[in-house]
């Protein structure tokens, strides 16, 4: 669980460092502020719906999994995969360097034996090198993240062909993210919002050579406005996702 706070408090992280970066005012958000144990993750708590994410990914024993920007779904992957599956949790240098007492994902690995199935891969975040073969690839509540000053902005395309290249044929890529207000610029909203327009990821993905493959309305919340903060504490949590999935043609 431990590993799991920390990601949130990750999150807080960005959000602050991101904002300013922006031009923007900074969130009215304590960085160090403790974060509330009972958000769990998505083996213990039902505000991630974690089966139904799983099922709409597919992910079956033995599978290969990439976790990007492992969370809150690291370990429910790991116990999905079982003993002869493997998940990979790749989290970009950019994110250590700066927050190295806030991720460790070695010593929390070394520490939970509900990651010994997983390997923890960190490197700055254009130099991604997911392992060939794989079956999944997920990335929840960060592809918009690519995007934000704070990170470069990453290569994009570059990113989402690196994805591509290494799922086996068939393989899927599921991205869930904070949807953005209607017609606002994709700078501001990722920036500002840490929000992203469905539509605009759907493009980026499909121009590396992916097949729109369905969508989930599962994490959908029609009272988001869409025009606050993801972590405002009056939308944390109940912001308004999309989830998608693409699949590498066979």
């Amino acid at each position: 669980m431990t590993i799991q706070f920390r990601g949130a408090a990750l999150g807080l992280a960005l959000l602050a460092l991101s904002a300013s970066w922006a031009g923007a005012q900074p969130p009215k958000f304590d960085i160090h502020s403790p974060i509330d144990p009972s958000r769990g993750d998505a083996l213990s708590s039902p505000t991630y719906h974690g089966p139904e994410v799983l099922k709409f990914v597919g992910v079956k024993p033995g599978w290969q999994v990439a976790d990007i920007f492992p969370g809150r779904f690291t370990t429910a992957f790991a116990q999905a995969v079982g003993p002869k599956g493997k998940v990979y949790g790749f989290m970009p240098d950019e994110i250590l360097k700066v927050h190295p007492g806030i991720v460790d994902l070695k010593a929390a690995r070394a520490k939970d034996p509900a990651w010994s199935n997983v390997t923890t891969l960190a490197v700055p975040m254009n130099d991604m090198a997911l392992p060939m073969g794989l079956d999944a690839v997920f990335i929840r509540q960060n592809y918009h993240d690519l995007h934000v000053r704070f990170m470069g902005p990453a290569d994009v395309p570059a990113f989402n062909k690196k994805v591509f290249a290494a799922l086996k044929p068939g393989g899927v890529f599921v991205i869930i993210d904070h949807v953005a207000p209607a017609g606002m610029d994709e700078t501001t909203a990722v920036n500002r919002l840490h929000r992203i327009n469905p539509a605009d990821v759907r493009a980026e993905v499909e121009a590396a050579g992916f097949k729109f493959d369905g969508e989930s309305t599962v994490l959908a919340m029609k009272d988001d406005d869409h025009s606050k903060m993801v972590l405002d504490p009056a939308i944390l949590g109940k912001t308004d996702q999309f989830m998608f999935r693409f699949r590498k043609p066979k």
